[in-house]
């Protein structure tokens, strides 16, 4: 019965979770307080790898399908190269807006740290060929993803942590 149970799919599964709870509403509160827990036990560092990864991976087949002559006209190789990675990014920072929407500032400010991370690591030790069209890129976004975060409204606490991780100055 558990093997059956895990492996549903997300669809399956949350249709699961939905008729379990409609059918038990005492189950709510305990459902919440689990998604809840799962929602902010993020890990940094997970988060950093995750979007060094997909920085990283990113390569000149990417651009090459985007730029240069299209039916549309021309399109600057840089232009394509920036426009690519900021989508590799955004699915992060989708994540970390979520974050926001639900009322979880740690785990939005996770999202933010993660990031700042991810792109720090990238701008210091990729060797992508890809990195050479985005040079500028990993700073200019690590400044885009703060000013993103700070529309969710965190303590200046949290703003001053984020900046110490920004500018570098963090310890770890």
């Amino acid at each position: 019965m558990i093997a059956f149970i895990q492996n549903l799919n997300a669809n399956e599964a949350s249709q699961v979770l939905s008729n379990l709870l409609s059918d038990n509403p005492d189950l709510t509160k305990k459902a919440y307080e689990i998604a809840k827990k799962v929602a902010t036990d993020l890990d940094v560092d997970a988060i950093m790898d995750e979007v060094f990864c997909e920085l990283d991976n990113l390569d000149l087949d990417d651009l090459n399908g985007r730029a240069g002559r299209t039916r549309y006209g021309y399109v600057e190789p840089s232009d394509a190269a920036w426009e690519i990675f900021e989508e590799a990014l955004n699915p992060f920072i989708d994540e970390m807006k979520k974050n926001q929407q639900r009322k979880l500032p740690s785990a939005a400010k996770a999202y933010c740290i993660g990031i700042i991370k991810g792109l720090r690591k990238y701008e210091e030790t990729s060797s992508s060929d890809f990195k050479e069209w985005v040079t500028d890129a990993p700073g200019d976004f690590v400044y885009s993803v703060i000013g993103d975060w700070k529309e969710g409204n965190p303590s200046d606490d949290d703003i001053a942590e984020v900046m110490i991780v920004a500018e570098g100055d963090d310890q770890e």
